[in-house]
């Protein structure tokens, strides 16, 4: 399957030499060809170029993108995206002036979100999830690294694993799990730090290892 875009307005991030990042003043700048053209065979991008330069090019599917400007996908790391419920209070707590300390007093922060998760069915936690994820593709968003660690027990660790397993057969996006079973200290083990890891270690890596639901795994702290 060969499609052809067309008339594209500005084909953004075109560059004659190989640039693995950017940053400081460099990041003002966003190379454009204009008035360009781009062909993809598959999945893969095979040649493009200036619509001047068009010459003898077939495609199954030719796309028109007058006006229009056609860009990379974003690649989107370090998100939550699968979690139950919602901390919009939280925000509103942090810009009065409450500190993450005081807010999690309170009952807010990742316990709170621990809770609420381990309650939630792993249905309604996959399709809660799949609205974030759909939004974000909407957005640009072509490769996403998604986390746990909003369980913290394993049943809730491995659920949430799960959903990003299901995530990622579902949906046409590069998805990369990571395991973050020591997010925060479960308040049945705040006084006991190390049973905590000692769960982590000899109970939940075995399980998330046997069922291959994480590509990465975040270091302890």
């Amino acid at each position: 399957m060969t499609t052809l875009i067309i008339n594209i307005k500005a084909l953004l991030q075109v560059r004659n030499s190989n640039v693995t990042k950017v940053s400081g003043k460099e990041m003002k700048q966003l190379p454009a060809l204009e008035n360009a053209y781009v062909l993809i065979e598959g999945a893969t991008i095979t040649d493009y170029g200036s619509m001047q330069d068009l010459n003898g090019i077939h495609a199954d599917e030719i796309i028109d993108a007058t006006g229009k400007m056609v860009l990379p996908c974003w690649c989107d790391s370090h998100t939550h995206i699968v979690y139950a419920g919602h901390r919009e209070q939280e925000f509103v707590d942090r810009i009065n002036g409450l500190s993450y300390a005081e807010i999690a007093n309170r009952g807010g922060g990742i316990l709170n979100s621990a809770k609420t998760l381990q309650n939630t069915s792993e249905d309604d936690l996959y399709n809660q999830s799949i609205k974030r994820v759909k939004a974000v593709m909407r957005l640009g968003t072509g490769a996403i690294e998604i986390k746990s660690g909003y369980g913290l027990t394993t049943h809730a660790e491995l659920k949430m694993l799960r959903v990003i397993q299901r995530i990622k057969e579902d949906f046409p996006i590069e998805v990369k799990a990571t395991f973050l079973g020591a997010h925060a200290l479960p308040y049945s083990y705040k006084d006991d730090k190390d049973a905590y890891l000692n769960l982590i270690i000899k109970d939940m890596l075995p399980k998330i290892a046997e069922k291959h639901l994480a590509d990465y795994i975040n270091r302890l702290h």
